[in-house]
């Protein structure tokens, strides 16, 4: 493996398809909100930072496992278990790890161009990204509750409010309330994503659901979280917060019912949850996705 191809694993360039798709939400709410007039440099920008915050968190959590050993103990899936590519070539360690510092710094550095653009009221929403970059890993994969709702909260809160908010220049409700569905199942896709490590974490000290309450509970907070997905474009759409083009996003359901019955079946069977994986995956990406793609309708329709 060449040293660049390396990077690149540590960077988990397939997983990197998230980022994109939830800024597309964001460009979608903003479209709306303004009638379609926005700074599509902004655009650019926000999605640049996106997958630089999304690099620095997976380089920095392979940096994490290979050194607490956990690499070499987790039984890994195509959806779980980190790359291994600290595995194969340990010398890469240092590069994974100043790729993830980098990277967070770049993330920082967009950062400041939008507070010389806006002002100030994009440094909350930064900071608090910044932290759960930085913290995720080391410190809120110990808590089961903050390592339940910190991804969410990056990718949805975070990720969409934020890039709403540099393409417009204001906070909008029409954008925190399209992030309860990022939020929700981005918490679902790393939960889900867990049950394959419960008892390699369970050795390096970490503490998540899957491990406090076991596998067969933890699916029923997948589904609850599920359900409250597709609840948030519901209700959205009928408090008039989300235009009804929006409800393209609930097309999936007909992925998410069989995939939570075989979550629930299968929970602790992890040969036969693998294709329930790649579904839930599906289901992540293709929601935001399509209600993207219901904003923009509504944006050129209206």
């Amino acid at each position: 493996m060449s040293p660049l191809k390396a990077l690149l694993g540590t960077a988990r360039v397939p997983f990197l398809t998230l980022p994109p798709v939830v800024v597309l939400l964001a460009l979608g709410t903003a479209l709306w909100e303004t009638g379609g007039h926005i700074d599509f440099i902004a655009f650019i920008l926000a999605l640049l930072g996106a997958l630089a915050a999304h690099i620095s968190v997976n380089a920095l959590n392979e940096y994490h496992d290979f050194k607490t050993g956990l690499d070499a103990i987790t039984q890994r899936t195509p959806f779980s278990g980190g790359s291994g590519t600290l595995q194969a070539q340990p010398h890469m360690a240092p590069y994974a790890l100043g790729l993830g510092i980098g990277t967070a710094l770049l993330t920082l550095l967009i950062g400041v161009y939008f507070l010389f653009r806006w002002g100030w009221g994009i440094v909350p929403l930064g900071i608090l990204g910044l932290l759960v970059v930085v913290a995720y890993t080391p410190w809120l994969t110990h808590s089961p509750i903050a390592c339940l709702i910190a991804p969410g909260l990056g990718f949805g809160f975070l990720m969409v409010m934020g890039s709403d908010y540099v393409m417009t220049g204001q906070y909008h409700l029409t954008a925190f309330w399209a992030a309860l569905v990022p939020f929700f199942l981005v918490n679902n896709l790393l939960l889900l994503n867990q049950f394959p490590d419960v008892e390699a974490d369970r050795q390096v000290g970490r503490r998540h659901f899957p491990m406090v309450i076991g596998r067969p509970r933890s699916a029923q907070i997948y589904g609850v979280q599920l359900a409250l997905a597709y609840l948030a474009i519901v209700i959205g759409v009928i408090v008039g917060i989300l235009p009804w083009p929006a409800l393209l996003g609930l097309l999936t359901l007909a992925i998410a019912w069989p995939t939570y019955r075989g979550v629930r079946a299968h929970a602790d069977d992890i040969e036969a949850l693998i294709p329930y994986l790649a579904k839930n995956v599906l289901i992540t990406l293709a929601t935001p996705l399509l209600m993207a793609g219901g904003l923009i309708i509504a944006t050129l329709v209206y």
